[in-house]
This record gives C-alpha cells, sequence and structure tokens, in this order.
C-alpha cells in the first residue's frame, strides 16, 4: 500500500536523536504520562465496575427489585389493614409481566431482637422458604438452612453479624419484642414477646447481616396478632433491577388497586453515590493524559522551531502546508499510539493480576476486617475501548496546534540566514 512521504517523514521525526535533551526529556514524559493515565484508567475503572457489580449483586439481591403493596382502603372497617388477602391471584398476574423471573410474598415489621448479651433493633421478615429458593439468602448459609423454618416451629435464621453481636449459634434461643404492639397483662400493657430458636445464619457480606430476621411466615403472623398468613407485600424480582422503572410505569395503569414501590427509593442515592464516584475517577484519572497531552504540544513546538530549517527546505523541494501539516501530526499522534498501547496492555495486565499483586506486597485496601475478600474487578471491553479512542482523540488534538505553526512556515525567511 502506498503511504504519502508526509507520513514517513512524521515517523523519522518520532524516532530521531537529534533533539535537544529537554526536547527529548518532555517528549519522554508525555508518553509516559499517557502511560500512566491509560493504565490507571482502566485499572480503576474495572474496580469500580467490580464493586458496582457486587453491591447490584448483593444489595439488589435481597433487597426487592418491586415491591407491591394493597393501597390503603377507604372502607372503615378495613382501614389501616396492610394484609394482602388475595396474593395468590395477584402474584399469577404479574408472574405473566415482562421482565419478571419470580415473585415471593412477606410480611415485614420492626422489632427488637434480645439476647442474653445484647439488644439489637432489627427488621423482621416473614416468609415461604418454600418459595425462597431462589433468594440470595438461601445460597449464603453458613449454618442450618432456610427450609428450617419449615421444620421447626417459632425459628429464625438471622445474619453471621447479628449472631456474633448478640453471641448467639445454630440452636441457641432469642426473645423478638415488638415494641409498637402491646397486650394487656395482670402486671399491665406490654410489648407483644415471644422466644424463638436460631435455626440459620447466613453471610451475604453486607449489611443485611445485622440488620435482617428471617421466620416463617405463619409464625410472623401469630406474633403480629394477624389473621391467616398474613403476607403484606409482593417481592418481584426481574431480569434486571434497572428494568423496574419501567415497568412499575407499564403496569401501574392495568393494577389500581396496587401500590408499587421500586428499588430506587430504598437504595437509589447508594447506587447514586457510586456512580458519581465513578464518573469523577473518570475525570481526575483522565486529566493525566490531558496534562501528558498538554507535553506533547510543548514538545513539538520546541521540535517545530528546531526544524526550521528543514520545514523549508522541504516546501522548497515541492511540499505545501497541507504536507507539512501532516508531517507534525503523525509525529505527535505516534507518540500518543506508543502510549497508549503501551498502557493499554499494562492496564490489562495490572487489573487481570490486581489481587495477586496486592497479595504479593501485603496491602489490603478492604481493611483488616476484609483481609480475606479480594477487590470486585470487572474489564470491560467497551470501557477499554472507550479509554483508548479517547487517548488517541486527545493525542491527535494536542498535535493540531503545533502542526498549524509548521504550516506556516516560510521558506524565505527561514532559509535566509541558513
Amino acid at each position: 500500500m502506498f503511504l504519502p512521504a508526509s507520513f514517513f517523514i512524521g515517523l523519522r521525526y518520532s524516532k530521531s536523536q537529534r533533539h535537544s535533551g529537554f526536547v527529548s526529556f518532555i517528549t519522554f514524559f508525555s508518553i509516559a504520562g499517557i502511560v500512566l493515565g491509560v493504565a490507571s484508567l482502566i485499572t480503576v475503572v474495572s474496580v469500580m465496575n467490580g464493586f458496582e457489580g457486587e453491591l447490584k449483586k448483593r444489595i439488589l439481591g435481597i433487597v426487592p427489585h418491586v415491591v407491591v403493596n394493597v393501597k390503603p382502603s377507604t372502607d372503615p372497617v378495613t382501614a389501616g389493614s396492610k394484609v394482602f388477602n388475595n396474593w395468590h391471584e395477584t402474584r399469577e398476574k404479574l408472574l405473566s409481566l415482562p421482565h419478571v423471573t419470580y415473585i415471593t410474598p412477606f410480611l415485614q415489621s420492626e422489632a427488637l431482637i434480645q439476647s442474653n448479651k445484647a439488644l439489637q433493633g432489627v427488621l423482621l421478615v416473614g416468609v415461604f422458604p418454600e418459595l425462597e429458593q431462589h433468594n440470595i439468602i438461601n445460597t449464603h448459609m453458613v449454618l442450618g438452612d432456610l427450609v428450617s423454618l419449615n421444620e421447626t416451629p417459632y425459628s429464625v435464621v438471622i445474619g453471621k453479624a447479628l449472631a456474633y453481636k448478640l453471641n448467639v449459634t445454630l440452636g441457641d434461643t432469642i426473645r423478638i419484642v415488638l415494641p409498637n404492639k402491646t397486650v394487656f397483662t395482670p402486671m399491665g400493657r406490654i410489648p407483644v414477646q415471644r422466644t424463638f430458636t436460631i435455626t440459620g445464619v447466613f453471610n451475604v457480606g453486607s449489611e443485611v447481616d445485622g440488620s435482617v430476621v428471617y421466620m416463617h411466615s405463619k409464625y410472623g403472623a401469630k406474633l403480629l396478632k394477624q389473621k391467616g398468613d398474613g403476607i403484606s407485600h409482593l417481592r418481584l424480582y426481574l431480569d434486571d433491577a434497572f428494568n423496574a422503572e419501567t415497568l412499575t410505569e407499564q403496569v401501574q395503569s392495568e393494577f389500581t388497586e396496587l401500590e408499587f414501590i421500586t428499588w430506587k427509593n430504598s437504595q437509589g442515592a447508594l447506587f447514586s453515590a457510586v456512580k458519581m464516584e465513578k464518573n469523577m475517577m473518570w475525570l481526575m484519572l483522565s486529566l493525566i493524559i490531558a496534562v501528558a497531552a498538554f507535553n506533547i504540544v510543548s514538545a513539538l513546538v520546541m521540535v517545530v522551531i528546531d526544524k526550521q530549517g528543514e520545514i523549508g527546505i522541504l516546501q522548497t523541494l515541492g511540499m505545501n502546508r497541507k504536507n507539512i501539516l501532516h508531517i507534525f501530526i503523525v509525529q505527535g499522534v505516534s507518540n500518543g499510539v506508543w502510549g497508549v498501547l503501551i498502557g493499554t496492555i499494562l492496564g490489562i495486565l495490572i487489573t487481570l493480576n490486581l489481587n495477586i499483586i496486592l497479595s504479593t506486597i501485603g496491602l489490603s485496601i478492604l481493611g483488616p476486617a476484609f483481609s480475606g475478600q479480594n477487590l470486585p474487578v470487572n474489564l470491560n471491553i467497551s470501557n477499554v475501548a472507550v479509554i483508548i479512542f479517547s487517548a488517541l482523540f486527545t493525542s491527535f488534538l494536542a498535535t493540531l496546534y503545533p502542526a498549524y505553526r509548521a504550516s506556516k512556515t516560510l521558506p524565505a525567511e527561514v532559509l535566509r540566514n541558513e
């Protein structure tokens, strides 16, 4: 394939060792800056993607993607009742909706859980264990299992963090107190309470481990003094949690008697904060590439000044301003290509071996409490492509001004004293 002479001259200039020491110094650090910026961006963005994926998996694996409630009744007889009487029929209808993978009924209430050592506020969740096989809790049991709620009356499954706070383990008994519900006794009005047996311990690795307690819905209803199974909500799990808003907009008009609440109401702020932090990391690390691009400008300006005589000679040999422009664009972009290529290879190698590198040097970014866990890393090819294109485009923009200066050289003036 035939390439113009300006391309070969530009490459020759980029490889030339005849620059002054200062120009070579700036050129080296412009390439090094691009290498550092690209490698850092690939590594940090991959880690941020990993953290976002873990949040999506761990938090949204437990928090319902969509919660369905019955709207408050206007009937004075049933006003204030939160029990979902016809949840079986409603569940079957909702299962036919697009993006809905499965639905589980549950009841919930705030409560206090007490052991001989401590007292802790928790969220009490009543479930049907046979319908919770897809629940992330069921796949992260460290002691016992979720099905034990069917086998043992008045039993609970708690998180590992909560078990540690209460100093209890499998088979121990704890007391659950409902401070908002009271009963009359010969001693006066006291909160509703009952002892439960611990038949399972889970460890998801999130704040849920220390704040949620699971029990069978039947016994939860009895504790709450409700009739039937006490189901008050339906938990919808979707193929993608980020389809929740779209789904609720589509079905709100069809199910007018129901209220749909998405995960963004409770966890949206957390994911927005993670997204903002990720964008800020993009911006800060992109500044490294921008600084390197300014170094390319400085180096090329000095090369243009140093090559004034050669530019004049090339013009007298027949090269026009466009050819001169191409020479210095090729020279600057070639430095950018080398920086992006080395930075991409280095960034991918660091990303794929990040946990090995951290363990080798004995550094634990997550802290001593999570010393046994690896950093979540998700190398996204599309993100790498965006980083490569952005760095190359920035390098190209950096060459335009010096190349324009070179194309404006007047051969008669520069060759007058040659």
